[in-house]
């Protein structure tokens, strides 16, 4: 009944879980941004990037 009371493998199933639920946020947001830069999508880079631009500018001058 030794092994019941054994807790040396259980520090190793957390990392597991922790690395695991990293793991899965990871790809999620690899997912989410792989959809924001492709052209199907009605999310325009270029547009955003001078929309940033212009605001920088006005708040300049």
């Amino acid at each position: 009944m030794s092994f019941l009371k054994d807790e040396s493998g259980q520090g190793a199933a957390e990392y597991i879980l922790l690395f695991g639920g990293v793991i899965v946020i990871a790809i999620a947001a690899l997912i989410i941004y792989i959809n924001y830069f492709s052209e199907d999508t009605p999310f325009r880079t270029s547009d955003d990037i001078n929309t940033v631009r212009q605001d920088v500018n006005q708040s300049k001058g």
